[in-house]
């Protein structure tokens, strides 16, 4: 289970076995507001936080009604293998259980809980109550090469089946109590198997179970801009040719130049391993253990090999190199055995682009809750952070203020140089008036450092002001539109001007965003009377303030009444186009522009 799991505390009967047993995993406590004393975070709606969680694929732990739980997820749920575990805990503590994600980790936790609770784990999945282990989710430093014969394989030995289990790894132990497995000799101490038996002789054309230890690490090493394809083959080529499953291997590392290296990447996801580098000094301190030091990459990056030594550097000091350098003309790879258990070097690091709307939580989308709950730090306006409630609780933040955009976004890009994951959290869409185009702009220009240089960026789509205006109105972008901010502090006023006039010309509903500020009093007048040159008086105007808050404010206007002073900073003003219209319905006026089916439906009827 990648994630640490989170406890909900609903009513004060139940919070102190919630912080009891949260004090057993070092997890924090939620708490639902007014109803509990003590928690890292409190939110108003159960359904609701639950709901973010899991999406965020945090495994939640409730201390409450197990149909509470159930009903927050149940619209999310869809791929068992991808979700996180979900578990209940009685109020009282007397019993755990598992709902969702048992072979994820979920019935391993509950047998944890249970047993600092004194408690009773409910877990219901046959497979571990006949067996005493899952045979699908194998311990931290295993891997189950062929997952999708699990089923049937545990279906089998639960209904009597003689099988034999080949290899020694203590946690399949308990497997030799059962009277239907027998004892097979190990030919690899690094694999184990559970086959079925025909007499004596296994039988490896029926489904099967195939474990290996994750216990080696691939160094590699490429030219730049090397093709992934051929990188991807040539590991492929390597392990098949030394007999070494690409499920045995835990980590892939190189030197810290090459921790954008497109090619390394894809073989690290190919693998589904973690991706580690370090600098040319902590290769260089296994020259003296490389099978093939070269005084060409020396004097080139500063180390004598970067496959040996990235291999043995991340193995460990007892890692034993068990293949040399394999090279082609532009990319090299080895392999060494150690110890694995921990992630040495650094992650390549990444900046999350979060937009998350305009504040309310239900239009931010899953992509952006999960990009938060896995982030190290939280880097933004302190205002849009706060926008994020309960998911930001307990998380570090960097708050920079107003006019402080380019310190915030060098902060986040060499934060991740650093290996670590910062998210970058903007209202909205994090590329439409926000810090998607400065973070590029910043890595296309150079001045950072090389690590901050190297690292991903990740952009999760948002809800901006303009869709949500849009969404409030009716339909007003139903035809061409555009946007235009009318902040002169980085754009000249008179391309502003400009734009103001090229799109009254072409009849775009338009939205303005940044239309005022304390300062800036004119641009939205002046961009008035452009308009009123080429569209009707009475043509409609949306003034929305504050959208998906408790403060929300929306009202229409004519554009020849248009006032100032009625707008602020908070405000997004869309104005209709020539054919925009208001309908007047029960529900009040709903702003629309047609895009033309009118005549096509009148020429139809026509005909």
């Amino acid at each position: 289970m990648v994630k640490p799991p989170l406890f909900i505390a609903l009513i004060r009967s139940g919070e102190a076995v919630a912080h009891r047993v949260a004090a057993l995993l070092d997890a924090p406590v939620h708490g639902r507001q007014g109803r509990v004393d003590m928690a890292a975070t409190f939110f108003p709606n159960a359904l609701d936080h639950i709901r973010d969680l899991f999406a965020a694929g945090t495994p939640v732990i409730g201390v409450c009604a197990s149909g509470i739980l159930v009903r927050a997820v149940a619209p999310l749920l869809a791929n068992k293998r991808s979700e996180p575990p979900v578990l209940s805990v009685s109020d009282d503590g007397a019993v755990v259980i598992p709902l969702l994600g048992g072979h994820r980790g979920a019935n391993r936790l509950a047998r944890q809980i249970a047993d600092g609770l004194g408690a009773k784990a409910a877990v219901t999945t046959s497979g571990d109550l006949a067996l005493g282990i899952a045979l699908d989710e194998p311990p931290t430093g295993y891997r189950l090469i062929n997952p999708d014969h699990a089923k049937d394989v545990m279906a089998d030995i639960l209904s009597g089946a003689c099988y034999g289990l080949q290899g020694s790894f203590d946690w399949l132990a308990p497997l030799s109590d059962l009277p239907n497995i027998t004892k097979l000799s190990a030919e690899d101490p690094g694999r184990a198997r559970l086959v079925r038996l025909d007499g004596s002789e296994p039988r490896f054309d029926l489904p099967h179970l195939d474990y290996v230890a994750m216990t080696q690490v691939l160094g590699l090493g490429c030219a730049r801009g090397a093709d992934p394809n051929a990188m991807l083959s040539l590991v492929n080529d390597t392990l098949s040719a030394n007999g070494i499953p690409p499920e045995a291997v835990a980590l892939v590392a190189s030197l810290d130049l090459k921790a954008d290296e497109p090619a390394m990447h894809a073989v690290a996801d190919w693998l589904g391993v973690p991706f580690r580098v370090f600098p040319a000094d902590a290769l260089e301190a296994e020259a003296h253990r490389l099978a093939t030091p070269s005084n060409v990459v020396f004097a080139e990056v500063g180390c004598h090999g970067v496959a040996e030594g990235a291999a043995l550097a991340a193995g460990g000091p007892e890692a034993t190199l068990v293949v040399p350098k394999v090279k082609t003309s532009e990319a090299t790879c080895a392999i060494a055995k150690g110890d694995v258990t921990r992630l040495p070097g650094r992650a390549r690091g990444q900046v999350s682009l979060v937009g998350i709307g305009p504040g309310q939580a239900d239009w931010r989308t899953p992509e952006a809750s999960k990009l938060i709950t896995q982030t190290d730090e939280l880097v933004g306006y302190g205002l849009y952070i706060d926008l994020l409630g309960p998911l930001a609780a307990g998380k570090p933040r960097a708050d920079f203020p107003l006019g402080g955009e380019e310190a915030r976004c060098r902060y986040a890009l060499e934060e991740a140089g650093k290996g670590r994951n910062i998210a970058l959290v903007c209202s909205g869409d994090a590329g439409i008036y926000a810090m998607g185009a400065l973070v590029f702009e910043l890595l296309d220009r150079g001045d950072l450092s090389d690590a901050a240089r190297r690292v991903a960026v990740v952009s999760a789509p948002g809800v901006s002001a303009l869709q949500a205006a849009a969404a409030r109105a009716g339909a007003p972008l139903g035809h061409d539109f555009c946007t235009i901010s009318l902040s002169d502090l980085l754009t000249p006023r008179a391309d502003i001007l400009r734009r103001i006039k090229a799109a009254a010309e072409g009849d775009f509903v338009i939205a303005f965003y940044n239309p005022v500020s304390a300062k800036r009093r004119t641009l939205l007048a002046e961009a008035r009377d452009i308009l009123l040159c080429h569209r009707p008086a009475d043509c409609p105007v949306l003034l929305a303030t504050s959208l998906g808050r408790p403060e929300e404010h929306l009202r229409y206007r004519r554009l020849d009444a248009l006032e100032v002073d009625e707008v602020d900073m908070l405000t997004v003003v869309l104005v209709g186009s020539s054919q925009s219209a208001l309908a007047q319905l029960g529900a009040g006026p709903r702003m629309y522009t047609p895009r033309g089916y009118a005549k096509k439906m009148s020429g139809e009827a026509a005909e």
